[in-house]
């Protein structure tokens, strides 16, 4: 026999030397780990037959550095009767047809990596296993039930953000589980860096990176400081990667740069964009292009455009906006109709292909908004300047101008370069004291068109629109960033009346394009950047809709009322104390927005098509609609669709990383703020979250989060309850559920870990009854159940984060003990 046959996956062969994934010896199949093959798909075990086939080809894959004779798989297998060998023989000769096996010159088999070899991404969720992501045509995560469970034992190195192959198991032993598999390559290293805080020793030092998916320290030789000292931030060039055959996820690297000393709020908003990937400065060729515009607007700039400069105009912004990439012109025309225009600044008119401010722009392909600073995507020049839409200044503006009816019906559009001249900036809340107080400049023109916003508004909710209000939070801060007040930013009338002339007409360019493509040879379509949000998953949906009934609120999921009966819902749970927390959850259910050539609708805005073009200053996709709206008024053919989706895949990534950076800086000074309290000071808050080591509170007055540890409910031996959102006290039946009320206080603060734990002063926890209880206390809720100990696989970073990879090696099981090679529990 050709060594000793893994019994359960985790336990390596005896041989003395490490398992490396591979055979020492070249063969046949390590020559097509480059090539892309047909994957062999899972089959479901619908049969005896089906189940024994699925357990063959497992235990091929788990050993599949062996080869092994049929008599060698009988004899593992235990299998002595006639009648089994004959199936065995044929079920090992059906997956050799299939090429799931390959017959070795010697007569043996061995699994052929290259019949279930999938592409990924890792997501390492904690110390013990990843998930690795399938890459899907989209770009963007698929189905979470597809996505592969892997041992950090089986990362072969591979470490969070990773491109990788993975081999898929094909065992069916647990229809509940996701699939496993294990990673046979790295394909492409996700991060080259990585953000933590310096530990400087006489001879060396290791940083601690901020990452909560990265479980271990990066040592740094003396000679790779970089003159950092104890306790900075620092940026990590990594230079040495874990060991394909180690189990431990060790690290080398070079500091690059030095951020500052940790805990200053300079130093730990530039931590959070280096930590996503973010850049911080624009590259100085960059800025000096930037520079070389002329800033004077030429005759021959307004030769083809229209003039609308004597048009009434103005903007309406955030009060601490800089840049103004949307003015709203207001004109009442001789047949009682009014001439609405919606006017972009014209950003390509400035940034050109081929040109480095064009490069850079796709490069970040967006604006990204820390909580006290915005980090822009074009130079201060542009931005701040010569596009922002200032008042009293000539402008050139890309604009949709729309003559609606006083039921806000459009009778026409119009498309195409502009030029204005703008007579008011206005912060919302001061536009709004104009409206509420009856008085102020241009007061008929803000009546006006907030009458229109509202109509415009009733018919988006009449064709099928979900009216999201989920809530952000905004800081009042010092001179040096340090929080001074977090409260809800608060939306009125204003702020959805600029909303809905931005809707309207990003809408309608979508619209106008497509109308344009009837005139193309073959009705070929006109290629365009959209925005594109699809229909919710119906088993999220039905999930949702269970929970939400488990509170008492009615959610009809069927797909003809789902809008209706979800804008009911949300009116229902507003002002409640679990709104905010149901709010989210609900959008969870929902498809996640992305850029795409495809004309896929907006399921959320119920608009057949949708495109994103009113904010090129800090959006690309909207330079790309610009131009190609530009292109096709000009009469051009369709252009290369893959060119542009390859551009959206790139763009919706980029606002991913964008939008987690903007939450992490929430969630520090959240902290920071809190770390600021009292020691004795209390709080109101709701239960926002339920999980086996313990219950995240949300603080209602400021939406600050925090974690009650399960090991700090120390009168009685708590159970989770999963599939209610709850834990139940063993003894006393004592039962905390999501949305419950509850008053805390700051236990411990960690900056470093942007997380808070609470302690629990007081509640209102119902009492579980004998049919709550109920199956708890079964094998099923042992994986589950968490005590006061603190003990449970859950806790966080603070228990198990330098511990390094968690084995989870058992013993080896006894030959023919169970079918599929011993193969433990998980």
């Amino acid at each position: 026999m050709r060594g000793k046959p893994k019994q359960d996956k985790y336990s390596k062969p005896s041989s003395g030397k490490p398992s490396t994934g591979q055979s020492p010896t070249t063969r046949p199949r390590e020559k097509g780990f480059e090539k892309s093959t047909k994957v062999r798909p899972i089959q479901q075990a619908d049969s005896f037959l089906d189940e024994m086939k699925n357990d063959l080809l497992a235990f091929f894959q788990i050993n599949d550095e062996q080869s092994f004779t049929q008599e060698q798989v009988l004899d593992h297998f235990g299998t002595g009767d006639r009648r089994m060998k004959l199936i065995m023989h044929g079920l090992i000769g059906e997956l050799t047809e299939e090429g799931a096996l390959v017959r070795q010159s010697d007569g043996s088999y061995r699994a052929d990596a290259n019949s279930n070899l999938i592409d990924g991404v890792v997501d390492h969720v904690n110390s013990r296993f990843a998930f690795v992501i399938p890459t899907t045509a989209s770009g963007i995560r698929g189905d979470r039930d597809n996505d592969i469970w892997v041992s950090t034992d089986d990362l072969a190195g591979a470490v969070d953000g990773d491109r990788v192959q993975v081999v898929r198991f094909s065992d069916s032993r647990n229809r509940a589980r996701r699939v496993e598999g294990k990673v046979a390559r790295v394909v492409e290293r996700g991060r080259a860096e990585l953000v933590g805080r310096i530990e400087v020793w006489p001879t060396y030092g290791f940083v601690v990176p901020d990452s909560k998916k990265i479980y271990d320290d990066i040592f740094i030789p003396k000679e790779k400081l970089g003159g950092a000292a104890d306790g900075e931030k620092v940026i990590v060039r990594l230079t040495k990667f874990p060991d394909p055959d180690s189990h431990k996820q060790r690290f080398e690297g070079e500091v690059i740069t030095v951020l500052g000393m940790a805990g200053q709020n300079n130093t730990e908003m530039h931590a959070i964009l280096a930590e996503f990937g973010l850049p911080i400065v624009f590259p100085q060729d960059v800025e000096q292009e930037a520079e070389t515009i002329p800033t004077q607007i030429l005759d021959k700039d307004i030769a083809n455009r229209r003039d609308m400069r004597e048009v009434t105009t103005f903007t309406i912004d955030p009060v601490d906006a800089k840049d103004f990439d949307d003015a709203l012109s207001v004109q009442v025309l001789e047949n009682g109709n009014y001439e609405i225009g919606v006017h972009i600044a014209d950003v390509t008119h400035y940034v050109l292909p081929g040109s480095k401010l064009e490069a850079e722009a796709y490069k970040r392909a967006t604006s990204v908004y820390l909580v006290d600073r915005v980090v822009p995507m074009l130079p201060e020049k542009l931005s701040n300047g010569l596009c922002s839409l200032r008042p009293n200044e000539d402008k050139l503006t890309f604009s949709s101008v729309f003559e609606l009816t006083p039921n806000a019906q459009i009778v026409k559009e119009w498309f195409g370069r502009t030029i204005i001249h703008s007579n008011r900036r206005f912060a919302y809340e001061e536009a709004q004291d104009i409206l509420n107080n009856s008085s102020g400049d241009y007061l008929e023109e803000l009546r006006l068109l907030n009458e229109l916003a509202y109509k415009l508004r009733d018919e988006r909710f009449k064709n099928g629109a979900i009216n999201f209000e989920t809530v952000e939070v905004r800081f009042r801060l010092d001179e040096n960033g340090v929080p001074l007040a977090v409260y809800p930013k608060i939306r009125q009338d204003t702020n959805k009346l600029i909303e809905e002339f931005m809707l309207l007409a990003n809408k309608r360019v979508a619209e106008f394009v497509h109308s344009l493509s009837k005139r193309n040879k073959n009705g070929e379509e006109n290629t365009m950047v959209y925005r594109v949000h699809e229909g919710p998953a119906e088993d999220k949906l039905r999930s949702f809709s269970d929970f939400a009934r488990k509170l008492g609120y009615k959610l009809n999921v069927d797909d003809e009322h789902l809008s209706s009966s979800m804008n009911r819902f949300m009116a229902s749970i507003e002002g409640k104390p679990e709104a905010g927390m149901l709010q989210q959850l609900a959008v969870r259910t929902m498809s996640k927005a992305r850029y795409s050539t495809e004309d896929l609708g907006h399921f959320g805005l119920a608009f057949k098509r949708y495109s994103h073009f009113t904010s090129p200053i800090r959006r690309y996709p909207d330079m790309m609609a610009h131009r190609l709206l530009q292109h096709y008024l000009d009469k051009g053919k369709p252009v290369d669709r893959e060119e542009y989706e390859d551009k959206c895949r790139h763009s919706s990534e980029r606002e991913r990383m964008a939008a987690e950076a903007e939450r992490a800086s929430i969630k520090y000074k959240q902290v920071e703020f809190m770390s600021r309290m009292a020691p004795d000071q209390v709080f109101e808050g709701v239960i926002s979250g339920v999980t086996e080591f313990g219950i995240f509170v949300e603080i209602t007055e400021n939406s600050c989060e925090g974690l009650v540890r399960m090991q700090d409910l120390s009168d009685d031996y708590y159970e989770f309850d999963k599939d209610n959102y709850r834990i139940i006290g063993q003894r006393h039946k004592k039962m905390y559920t999501f949305g419950d009320p509850v008053v805390v206080k700051v236990k411990d603060t960690n900056l470093a870990r942007r997380s808070m734990d609470f302690a629990l002063v007081s509640d209102k926890a119902g009492r579980a009854t004998d049919a709550d209880t109920r199956g708890l206390g079964s094998d099923k809720g042992k994986d589950s159940r968490s005590s006061r100990s603190g003990s449970s696989k859950g806790t966080s970073a603070s228990s198990s984060r330098r511990s390094g990879s968690a084995s989870s090696k058992q013993g080896v099981a006894a030959k023919g003990e169970n079918r599929r090679g011993g193969r433990g529990r998980r």
